[in-house]
């Protein structure tokens, strides 16, 4: 998979919106080894919750170009700079200011994709629609994580695949067991430890 071109974003724009980091590629690297996967599949519509400055989906949308790529982010910068992205990486999409996935129709993404806010942070610390938002994770880092993990079971396809990027601070087993009450299948598809933090994207589906 391709890196998408970032140069039409100005540094200061990163004081708004999540900057593209380790974790950002780490989920790229798990979709590129899964891609031929993802191709067999043939999605239609795929959708990254979260998206900040739109590199994953944007990567995602690249990768696929028959599927048509939506995104979603509190922070309605990202969703401007998320556009801006895919536009000038020549992918179709539309991204859409939006609390996680929760006006969407349901059963309707082939694909859905989740880098969440991740740290572990005071719960008073959620809910806000600026950057914090892109890594205030509340208790265990997994408050805003876990809303979703309630409506993936809605959102998703029912041959749906999610992917999910977590830390170990997280407590991916009990994502695993949680997922696994929905009925869906778990799969680890890389782990990386960066500096002091271990991380992974797991994929769920039925």
């Amino acid at each position: 998979m391709e890196t998408p071109y970032q140069n039409h974003i100005a540094k200061a724009d990163f004081d708004h919106v999540y900057e593209p980091a380790e974790d950002s590629f780490l989920l790229i690297d798990a979709l590129e080894r899964d891609l031929d996967f993802l191709k067999a599949k043939n999605p239609t519509f795929c959708l990254e919750v979260g998206s900040g400055s739109g590199v994953v989906i944007t990567a995602l949308g690249m990768a696929l170009p028959n599927a048509f790529c939506i995104s979603t982010d509190i922070n309605f910068k990202a969703c401007e700079m998320t556009k801006t992205t895919a536009k000038y990486n020549k992918v179709l999409m539309d991204s859409v200011n939006m609390d996680l996935a929760v006006s969407f129709v349901n059963n309707k993404f082939d694909v859905i994709l989740f880098n969440p806010p991740y740290v572990v942070t005071e719960t008073s610390e959620c809910g806000t629609c600026d950057i914090t938002a892109s890594w205030a994770g509340g208790d265990k880092g997994r408050e805003v994580t876990d809303r979703l993990l309630d409506m993936i079971p809605k959102k998703l396809a029912q041959d749906g695949i999610f992917y999910l990027l977590l830390i170990e601070e997280n407590i991916p087993n009990e994502v695993v067991e949680i997922m696994a009450k929905f009925g869906y299948k778990s799969q680890l598809i890389v782990s990386r430890k960066l500096r002091n933090e271990q991380q992974l994207v797991m994929k769920f589906f039925k």
